[in-house]
């Protein structure tokens, strides 16, 4: 995968210029998988869910709510203090261990599942939401992003009770996803550099049941070091097996869980008129 596999909604554009992360089940190198924004690199090794590199491994991957009580129709989480949430009630805080793990954390397990699902059922390739459900396991679950234009909107039926992890961008570097080799020649400081660099000053909007969530900039999060597998019939041909060293870093929202009904979130990011994503999600919660 190329070296910025970039989010959500992601991974995934980077394949389309750079490289993707890749978690064991848990400039022009590479694409990069999880990024939500486009980037324009070559595939490396890889959510990121870095969608602008996923693209351009291709070339290279790019790396991916009305109002209710409080705000969009979330609750607030039991251990956020006033103060706390950046005026964002619903959305966990980035300081906070969900379920016992922390922001970055979950960022790689992003990546991890949205890299080992092949191309033909792959959520960030998808553009009705018909793949929406492919592989979710466990108490939060990922929605993808894409590699970049055009807008999509997605209907996904979705269970009650959990959380909602998504990337407005990201992108993700490593082996795999053509930024190095392997352990020999992957250094996991340059990769966060490059992959701080791919995601640096974007402009980013998302907004759950019509309401905006502020701050995004608050936001930013950074993957520790991990390793993801590619299927047989990966995303832009990426090599199947589980590659590493990568990493991830952009700006990622964990939700509290929504209450049921019909919901809608609106996800849109561009950096410096290079990548952009537009996506629209209609949930059913029951």
């Amino acid at each position: 995968m190329p070296r910025q596999v970039r989010h959500n909604n992601a991974i995934p554009s980077a394949l389309h210029k750079e490289r993707a992360t890749c978690l064991a089940p848990s400039h022009s190198r590479a694409t990069r998988i999880g990024e939500f924004a486009e980037a324009k690199r070559s595939p490396p090794c890889v959510p990121q869910y870095r969608e602008e590199r996923l693209m351009k491994r291709a070339s290279k991957i790019w790396h991916t709510i009305g109002a209710f009580s409080l705000v969009f129709g979330l609750s607030a989480h039991p251990n956020v203090a006033s103060g706390q949430n950046f005026g964002n009630p619903g959305v966990v805080p980035p300081s906070v261990n969900e379920f016992g793990n922390p922001y970055g954390e979950w960022t790689a397990r992003w990546w991890q599942w949205l890299l080992s699902i092949p191309a033909a059922t792959n959520p960030n390739l998808d553009t009705t939401g018909a793949h929406c459900a492919e592989a979710q396991t466990g108490q939060v679950w990922f929605l993808a992003g894409t590699f970049g234009p055009p807008a999509v909107t997605r209907s996904c039926t979705i269970p009650a009770g959990k959380d909602l992890l998504l990337s407005p961008r990201n992108a993700l570097f490593g082996e795999g996803v053509g930024d190095c080799t392997g352990p020999s020649d992957c250094n996991p400081t340059s990769l966060r550099k490059l992959a701080a660099e791919s995601v640096d000053n974007p402009t980013l909007e998302v907004r759950v049941d019509h309401v905006a969530v502020k701050n995004l900039d608050q936001y930013r999060v950074t993957s520790p070091v991990f390793n993801v597998f590619f299927p047989q019939g990966a995303v832009f041909g990426l090599e199947p097996g589980t590659h590493g060293p990568v990493v991830s870093d952009g700006f990622w929202l964990l939700l509290n869980p929504l209450s049921q009904g019909t919901h809608t979130i609106q996800v849109s990011s561009n950096s410096s008129g290079t990548f952009g994503v537009d996506v629209t999600w209609t949930l059913t919660v029951k």
